[in-house]
């Protein structure tokens, strides 16, 4: 799967340069057709504690959905590991869902595949208007300046969430808000078994997530101004070390992290093996794990120094979950009644409850449920101290290249092999020529 992964993502940047419309369908701005009116086909992102837990959470909704219109859905809950793989490999193979989830951070990318229906305004208009969504939230749904490739549904940022046992036990009074913090108590949690911070060592796109924003606190994006790769760059090699060195130098992260890519680390939490994770509206996950919610705590992903927010201290990418439609859909007037059904206002307050994430429907956000702690959490970063990841049309390639570095990284730490700065700075440089190729 990894390597199809990387060869679907060289297959992208081929489809870019020549100028092909992925999906081979739509030939206008417009797309797709009406052949199917009463059916439906959508690959879902597995947004809870399983893709069993997503059918349970999305099937009575789609229900509703096909009571009011007549048409049903076909559900597809796609792992994240698999998703922009079998996203690909959709956009040029023409086999693919009429309606899925996609990344935020993946817009440019697939939008420049030619295959998603661009959200003019006609568009918009037909879904209740651009101006119902947050605009940082559409803004992470295509390249500026052009109709956004996608429409917002789920919005997201980092936090760092704490078991509030494992810390009294270990003498720890207070969640860690800059980073040398974090090791220090780190070095206390990790013992007897246990271990201070989870990772997912596996996963490309978490490892990019973790990687960009401790980047952005090193002064370095991974793109020049022209949208050029500069991975190589101080602050780049510094980010990527750093990140790894978690394990490799510190001990604060278990070995095993090397090798999981499924949310094995939240399992990890919610089991009382690791004492902090960081990660996107991680609730419902820990309560499905049989974790109450008085048994841990949020704070903001921390800084190098100071509080996030002041000057550049990121401490998260702008996340999210956007919802777009194939050209060459056969059910273009369902698909765009499907995509303003799940950004309702009614359905935004009962999905964005159920998985922890804040509405980027702006009247949603009303609801009491979105002043909870952890919520807050993650709207005070998102209007803060959140950037976006570059949005340029070899993002995923990029997600690709150094998200494998880090993993292959992660591997050599785990083993115990030295990892210097020469090592990451050699990994890196790898990555930017299969970029370049």
């Amino acid at each position: 799967m990894r390597h199809l992964r990387a060869a679907a993502a060289v297959t992208l940047a081929v489809s870019v340069a020549v100028g092909v419309s992925g999906c081979g369908g739509g030939t206008s701005s417009a797309g797709g057709s009406n052949e199917s009116p009463k059916t439906l086909t959508y690959w879902a992102s597995n947004q809870g504690p399983s893709i069993e837990a997503d059918k349970k959470i999305l099937t009575p909704e789609l229900k509703k959905f096909e009571k009011q219109t007549g048409i049903k859905v076909k559900l597809e809950v796609v792992p994240w590991a698999d998703l922009l793989n079998r996203i690909l490999a959709a956009t040029t193979s023409g086999q693919g869902p009429d309606v899925l989830n996609i990344g935020n951070t993946w817009s440019a990318s697939l939008q420049a595949t030619g295959a998603l229906l661009p959200w003019d305004d006609e568009n918009f208009e037909a879904i209740g208007g651009r101006d119902r969504f947050l605009e940082s939230a559409v803004a992470s749904a295509g390249k500026e300046g052009e109709p956004p490739a996608a429409v917002p549904l789920y919005s997201l940022s980092y936090a760092l969430y704490y078991n509030k046992k494992m810390f009294a036990d270990a003498g720890v009074t207070a969640p860690p808000t800059t980073w040398d913090e974090l090791v220090e108590s780190g070095k206390k949690l990790s013992k007897d078994g246990k271990w201070a911070l989870g990772a997912e060592g596996s996963n490309l796109s978490n490892n990019i997530h973790q990687t960009f924003v401790l980047g952005q606190q090193h002064g370095a994006d991974f793109f020049d101004e022209q949208g050029k790769a500069d991975f190589t760059s101080d602050g780049a090699v510094a980010a990527v070390k750093q990140y790894i060195d978690f394990m490799a130098k510190d001990k604060i992260i278990a070995p095993g992290n090397a090798e999981y890519a499924q949310n094995q680390s939240l399992t990890d939490f919610a089991k009382g093996r690791t004492a902090m994770v960081l990660w996107q509206a991680a609730a419902t996950t820990f309560a499905a794990q049989g974790m109450k919610p008085e048994e841990w705590g949020v704070a903001p992903v921390p800084v190098p120094a100071g509080a996030p927010g002041e000057g550049k201290q990121t401490n998260s990418m702008v996340a999210g979950i956007n919802m777009a439609v194939f050209k060459n859909t056969k059910n273009i007037d369902g698909a765009k009644k499907f995509v303003k059904f799940m950004t309702s206002d009614e359905e935004q307050k009962i999905l964005c409850k159920t998985y922890g994430s804040i509405p980027p429907v702006k009247a949603a956000q009303s609801d009491p449920a979105f002043a909870a702690p952890e919520l807050k959490v993650l709207r005070d970063t998102l209007a803060t101290s959140a950037a976006p990841l570059p949005q340029v049309p070899n993002e995923s390639q990029f997600e690709t290249a150094v998200g494998t570095a880090v993993k292959e990284l992660f591997a050599d730490a785990a083993a115990g092999t030295p990892v210097t700065t020469e090592s990451v700075k050699a990994r890196l440089e790898k990555a930017q020529q299969t970029m370049q190729q």
